[in-house]
């Protein structure tokens, strides 16, 4: 019997993670990652970098609402010290995918050099 779109979803999605919705869904699926399991697995800052060289947009709050929801945790309880260190670490993310999305677009290689951020 062949399967229906609904048998194809998965019994966890990644929007069964607090702050994840449908649309995480569809992003997550990009990078490979299907189930809330998986995220888990790998932890935020794996995924985060998966979300990136798949074509999706640098977001620090989208960033840190993952990381919350892995938690647990409410997107808004990020604050003060905690706050920072996450940026700094969704900083080190974009900074190490950076020559790999260039290398894999030499229109994005021109555009950081003349000081243009690259579309994705």
């Amino acid at each position: 019997m062949p399967k229906t779109a609904i048998s194809q979803i998965p019994d966890n999605p990644v929007s069964s993670i607090r702050n994840l919705g449908p649309a995480s869904d569809v992003s997550f699926a990009r990078a490979g990652i299907h189930t809330a399991e998986k995220l888990r697995d790998l932890g935020p800052d794996a995924a985060y970098e998966r979300l990136l060289l798949t074509g999706s947009k640098p977001h620090f709050i989208g960033y840190y609402a993952m990381v919350m929801g892995l938690q647990g945790r409410p997107w808004n309880d990020c604050k003060g010290n905690e706050k920072e260190a996450l940026r700094l670490r969704f900083d080190t993310i974009k900074a190490k995918i950076a020559p790999k999305a260039e290398a894999s677009d030499p229109l994005a290689k021109i555009f950081n050099e003349i000081g243009i951020l690259p579309q994705r």
